[in-house]
Parts: C-alpha cells; sequence; structure tokens
C-alpha cells in the first residue's frame, strides 16, 4: 500500500481541516510577545557592576520587552504595539527617547506589496512608504507545536531596516569597542550588516502573514528569532465577532525607508557626538 511521507500528510491534512475556516471576510487577530536582549559591553558594561548593570537591564526593559498584535486578512494585516499604563514613578512610558525607539504601526498588503508605518522620532511624526521586500525563505522539514497549532522551520537571511540602538553608545564604548573598525579606511565600503532569522509558520492558518517585517510563508508565522530579538505568539482568535477595520496609516512627513533610516542614523551620531563632548570619559563615570 502506498503511504505518503509522514511531513506531507501532516501539511495535506492540516490544509483540508482548515479551509473552510477561511471564508472571503476571514479576519484573525494574534498577539505576540517580543524580547530583545542587550550587550551591555556596547554601552560601556565592562567597567559596571553586576548590580549596576541589572539596574539599567530593568531600566530598558520597556523598550526590550514589548506586546504587540497582528490583526490580519488574507491580504491585509497590522501590527501594533499594546500601550501600557506607566509605572508609578516611571518617567512615563513611550514618550520622548523612548516614542524614537519603538516602532509606530506597520500596515502591510502582501497582494499589492504596500509597507506603510507610522513613526514617531525625537517629537517629529514619519510616513514610511515602502515596497514590501519580499524574504528568501529556505523551508526546512523540522516541526513543532506552539499552542494547539503544528509548526513548520523556514530560514532566510535578512538586512535589518530601521533604527539600530547598538549605535547609540557612549564615549567609552565607542573608544574600546570600535578602535579596530576607525583604524580602517573611512572611503572603503561596508558590508551591510545581515542576520539569520529562523520563522514557524503554521500551515493551519494558511496566509502569508507574520508580526513586523516577516512574511511570505504558506501559514501564519507564530515564532521569530532573528539576532537578539525573538517574538512569539501567544494568543490566538480567528473571526472574531467584532471585526476590526485595518487602515492605513496616513499621517506624518512621507519617506522611504531607507531615508529614514539615514535620518534616524544621522541624528544619532549627532546625539553620540554631543553626549561625548560632556566631559568625555570623566562625565557622569561618579554615578555609575
Amino acid at each position: 500500500m502506498n503511504r505518503l511521507p509522514f511531513k506531507i500528510a501532516i501539511v495535506l491534512t492540516l490544509f483540508f481541516t482548515s479551509t473552510n475556516l477561511f471564508a472571503q471576510d476571514f479576519q484573525g487577530k494574534a498577539v505576540y510577545m517580543s524580547k530583545t536582549t542587550m550587550d551591555m559591553d556596547q554601552f560601556g558594561g565592562q567597567d559596571m557592576t553586576p548590580e549596576r548593570k541589572k539596574q539599567i537591564q530593568e531600566r530598558m526593559k520597556s523598550f526590550l520587552e514589548k506586546e504587540y498584535t497582528l490583526t490580519f486578512t488574507k491580504s491585509e494585516s497590522i501590527y501594533k504595539e499594546e500601550e501600557k499604563l506607566a509605572a508609578p514613578g516611571s518617567s512615563g512610558g513611550r514618550r520622548g527617547f523612548g516614542a524614537s525607539l519603538s516602532g509606530g504601526p506597520k500596515y502591510k498588503n502582501v497582494q499589492t506589496k504596500e509597507m506603510i508605518q507610522d513613526q514617531e522620532f525625537f517629537g517629529k511624526q514619519f510616513l514610511i512608504k515602502d515596497e514590501l521586500k519580499d524574504l528568501e525563505w529556505k523551508m526546512g522539514t523540522e516541526t513543532k507545536v506552539i499552542g494547539q497549532y503544528t509548526c513548520f522551520k523556514a530560514t532566510a537571511t535578512v538586512v535589518p531596516s530601521g533604527l539600530d540602538i547598538s549605535s547609540f553608545r557612549g564615549p567609552r564604548g565607542r573608544d574600546r569597542n570600535d578602535t579596530e573598525k576607525d583604524t580602517t579606511d573611512s572611503n572603503t565600503p561596508k558590508a551591510p550588516k545581515t542576520i539569520e532569522v529562523v520563522a514557524w509558520y503554521t500551515p493551519q492558518i494558511p496566509v502569508n502573514q507574520g508580526p513586523d517585517d516577516y512574511w511570505g510563508l504558506p501559514g501564519l508565522i507564530l515564532e521569530v528569532n532573528a539576532d537578539r530579538t525573538t517574538i512569539l505568539c501567544t494568543q490566538i482568535v480567528l473571526n472574531p465577532k467584532d471585526k476590526e477595520t485595518i487602515e492605513k496609516p496616513k499621517k506624518g512627513q512621507v519617506v522611504t525607508q531607507a531615508e529614514y533610516t539615514e535620518i534616524t542614523t544621522k541624528k544619532m551620531e549627532e546625539m553620540r557626538e554631543m553626549y561625548g563632548g560632556r566631559g568625555g570619559r570623566g562625565g557622569g563615570r561618579g554615578r555609575n
């Protein structure tokens, strides 16, 4: 008797058992937890006590651990950070510098290849409009279960877009970590940084959607591991009773992703130079 390979049989079973859920007016909502680890040595951590490192990591927790909601149909999605009330005695959540490090609502259309993001940066509103970039996924055969969904592994190599927080380092981090790099010819082109992305998607929800910039797999992406960031789906609601209108962000100065990255990188360099000029090595050291 002929038998289908086990992995193929799983995919076919998941496809046929889920097809009826996805009518023309289908909508889903997925909640994701995002967590990023920080390399303290990039921020002058070599000179810090373990207690001081822990204190700084606690202060950065609101930047590094976030909750998002992805509302999606077969063609469109909007990815939004869930706002949290500021803790008593805190500086007020996402205001100021924190808002500049937090991504605004991100709209994706997998049919028209359109990406639009509402983004605040140091009090100025931008509207990033760009083409949705194709990801060259390599399909794996490994599986694992996330919640009640069987997921398959896929990997891709990508060039990260947007603001790189590691570029904002104090003068000590710059002096000690960049010495070797600064001795190279400044006119020599540098290869763009690339990272490997590992994604887990489920054919049980056969849409090409996923969190943040990730999409293009034959099923909703439930987990992403990219460099120091892990994004994990913690809740899914399919065809909610009260459907939400997916609207494109509209406000702000229109820029491409490349233009926005250039603007933010320049601003961060200016800030680094400004802080580096305030007393150099001695400035603020006694407070660590």
